[in-house]
């Protein structure tokens, strides 16, 4: 979208979705993150195996299915782009013309409703 303000073109860029290269940096970060998450979990568990079992068994949980949720949410598609704001004002409603008198009818007032009729 562009608007022309005097003899400089002025883009607008409001919508425009971030870049490939922020893209693919943000989902190697958010993957890197999970995988060290997952790495602590299963340090966690190998430690705590013979001394808190049940916590054991949560850390040993979370290392397993991290790694499935960290590459589905690494392969996710790119962001949609916010939606533009509207540039286009909408044109009023007209009401409808009335249809052509039918053959038997009078030319003062055939077959119009009040609501047809136009207000003196």
């Amino acid at each position: 979208m562009t608007r022309k303000r005097g003899s400089t073109e002025v883009f607008r860029i409001t919508g425009a979705r971030q870049g490939l290269a922020d893209d693919v940096r943000g989902r190697q970060r958010r993957y890197v993150i999970s995988m060290l998450v997952r790495t602590l979990a299963v340090i966690l568990t190998v430690a705590l195996w013979n001394v808190e079992r049940p916590v054991a068994i949560v850390t040993l949980a979370l290392g397993v299915l991290l790694p499935y949720v960290a590459v589905v949410i690494a392969n996710a598609g790119r962001e949609n782009a916010p939606s533009m704001p509207s540039a286009y004002v909408s044109a009023p409603v007209l009401p409808m013309i009335a249809p052509a008198p039918g053959p038997g009818a009078t030319e003062a007032g055939a077959g119009a409703t009040d609501r047809e009729q136009p207000s003196t």
